[in-house]
């Protein structure tokens, strides 16, 4: 056991709406008689991923005594689920008289390591093969303890830097793992932040690339990355890519 951080749910506020489940990728929540319910301590790994989900405020991160977060135990549990595309789904009566489901889990959210395209014929008008080397990508659904984060190269890149750049892939993604948020439309970027700095101080990273978009409001994703790297125990070199809505390079530093 050990002091840490944990999500907590308080069961007179939740009504069990499954909201929050997608969000974990440990398959940590699931809706058990109609709440949510967190299965183990073990699979928490107390960054808070599904807080921004849940319409009720029933989710908070608290510190207590509990068990450190196992990886090994989350991959055992969902390999005992078969993957989060295959947990039950628990229905009751919502407070409307409606009956609701939520699957305990989702493929979405599932942590997965892609192996790299295997060179062939590129289709008429595609620009090469996909460089994405996991899944997920947003950044409320990864986890800095997963395995292609473990000293990596990460591009933390703005949801519409992907559109706006023909050669995405082959030019920033290659040989990065991947990290997209948006920050003036996502919540709970508290989440965010604590998240780089695990990733920079568990998962030991070796550089974080923003790749921002020239509109005013994308300075937040770098703000937010610098805030992590200057609260960060290790050092980490940041680096700044501005792209304009045609996707050209505007400017590219170190910051």
């Amino acid at each position: 056991m050990a002091l840490r951080k944990i999500v907590h749910i308080d069961e007179d506020l939740c009504d069990g709406c499954g909201e929050c489940v997608p969000s974990c990728a440990e398959g940590a929540i699931q809706i058990i008689g109609g709440k949510a319910v967190l299965l183990a301590d073990n699979l928490c790994d107390g960054l808070g991923a599904c807080l921004g989900e849940c319409p009720q405020g029933a989710i908070t991160v608290l510190e207590r005594d509990a068990e450190e977060f196992d990886e090994e135990a989350v991959q055992q549990h969902l390999a005992a689920l078969d993957g989060p595309a295959h947990h039950p789904i628990t229905k009751h009566n919502g407070a409307n008289g409606h009956a609701h489901g939520a699957p305990a889990g989702c493929p979405g959210a599932r942590t997965m390591t892609l192996a790299p395209a295997v060179a062939g014929p590129v289709a008429t008008g595609a620009t090469g093969a996909s460089e994405l080397r996991q899944w997920p990508v947003q950044l409320h659904l990864v986890s800095p303890q997963a395995p292609y984060f473990q000293g990596a190269d990460v591009l933390l890149a703005a949801d519409c830097a992907a559109f706006s750049v023909g050669d995405f892939h082959t030019r920033f993604l290659k040989g990065r793992a991947l990290a997209v948020a948006c920050p003036k439309l996502d919540q709970g970027q508290d989440v965010y932040l604590e998240k780089l700095v695990a990733m920079i101080d568990q998962a030991r990273i070796d550089t974080l690339t923003v790749l921002m978009m020239e509109v005013p409001c994308c300075g937040g994703l770098l703000r937010l990355a610098q805030a992590a790297a200057a609260q960060a125990g290790r050092k980490v070199p940041v680096k700044r890519i501005v792209v304009g809505v045609r996707g050209d390079v505007l400017a590219e530093d170190w910051v």
